[in-house]
């Protein structure tokens, strides 16, 4: 038996919210999944690998690795910490580069996907904009460049409310051109956890699908439509408000368990629910009345800049050798 996470309509674009909500169904381990956890110094990073079908079936997941660092103290502006993340991410996407057997030689094309006029989806953009692009200098002057650095380029190329045109459809016209050896795309998340809203970085080799986290599934920048490998990076910046109202049921429940014996009788049915049997129930209350808004925090001006900046900093230290990732990045306003 495997769980269909469509049935539960369950708008989440991380690994690791889905195979939580697949153990909680199960009240077990879910088998094709190997995982592996380590944490330290308010770092938390998981490395999920998803090995077979029966594993991506109960999951909802494309088989492929997985890597997601989780910091909840980001969201406290602790610049010390904002570098931590940077040189935890550089080392992570250094590893998950050797992972899936791409070369220091190899070249690369940074897509920063997301609508820079609007700043929970501006992740993309902003990251290109910190971007250490180099392949105009391999182009025009090659005697010049210094050892340590590989050929990369970046673009942000809109989205089909602005351009008119598919992202998908703008980058496969520069690949057929410029031809990389890989793409890193690089978007704003949607997740089922207000925990990991803005402190939650996913590494993945399966590419990615706009707006998929949200139910608006666009074309997508993969190898099988690309033709090239793409590495998808992203960071959870909204949640539906059914995910915040479940989220709170969940809270009150827990109070209620440590105050009083008398939770059944205050929650009613509510206490012996699944967690995704709640979810569908508020969904259900919330959809036809057009209430289940796509909600993001109040500070997401200063958190997405600062989200970008480790993203910008990890990725510049992990492509270029030359990079110090200790030194690539500005922590401050």
């Amino acid at each position: 038996m495997t769980l269909d996470l469509q049935k539960y309509n369950v708008r989440t674009d991380l690994a690791v919210d889905a195979k939580e909500m697949a153990e909680m169904r199960y009240n077990a381990p879910i088998s094709g999944i190997d995982e592996e956890v380590s944490e330290n110094d308010g770092i938390k990073i998981t490395r999920l690998n998803v090995l077979n079908d029966e594993g991506s079936k109960a999951i909802g997941r494309v088989k492929g690795h997985y890597v997601t660092i989780e910091v909840p103290g980001l969201r406290g502006g602790d610049t010390g910490l904002q570098g931590r993340v940077a040189v935890a991410l550089a080392r992570e996407f250094e590893d998950f580069l050797t992972l899936i057997g791409v070369q220091k030689t190899n070249t690369v094309l940074v897509v920063g996907l997301g609508n820079w006029n609007v700043t929970p989806d501006s992740l993309g953009p902003l990251v290109v904009e910190n971007m250490l692009v180099t392949r105009h200098y391999f182009e025009l002057v090659p005697d010049q460049v210094a050892p340590g650095y590989r050929q990369l380029s970046a673009i942000a190329p809109g989205v089909l409310g602005v351009t008119g045109i598919e992202s998908s459809e703008i980058v496969q016209g520069i690949v057929d051109r410029t031809k990389p050896d890989l793409i890193i795309a690089v978007d704003a998340l949607a997740s089922r956890s207000l925990e990991r809203v803005n402190t939650t970085i996913q590494i993945a080799d399966i590419g990615i699908h706009p707006g998929s986290g949200i139910g608006n599934k666009r074309r997508g920048l993969t190898k099988e439509i690309l033709g090239v490998p793409c590495i998808a990076i992203g960071v959870p910046t909204v949640c539906y408000a059914s995910t915040i109202v479940n989220n709170a049921i969940d809270m009150m429940k827990k109070h209620l368990d440590r105050e009083t014996n008398h939770t059944r009788d205050i929650m009613g049915m509510l206490d012996d629910m699944q967690e995704d049997e709640r979810l569908g129930l508020v969904k259900e209350v919330l959809e036809p009345l057009g209430h289940d808004l796509i909600v993001t925090p109040k500070e997401i001006d200063e958190f997405i800049e600062d989200m970008a900046n480790i993203v910008a900093t990890g990725l510049n230290a992990a492509l270029h050798e030359a990079v110090d990732p200790t030194n690539a990045g500005d922590y401050t306003h």
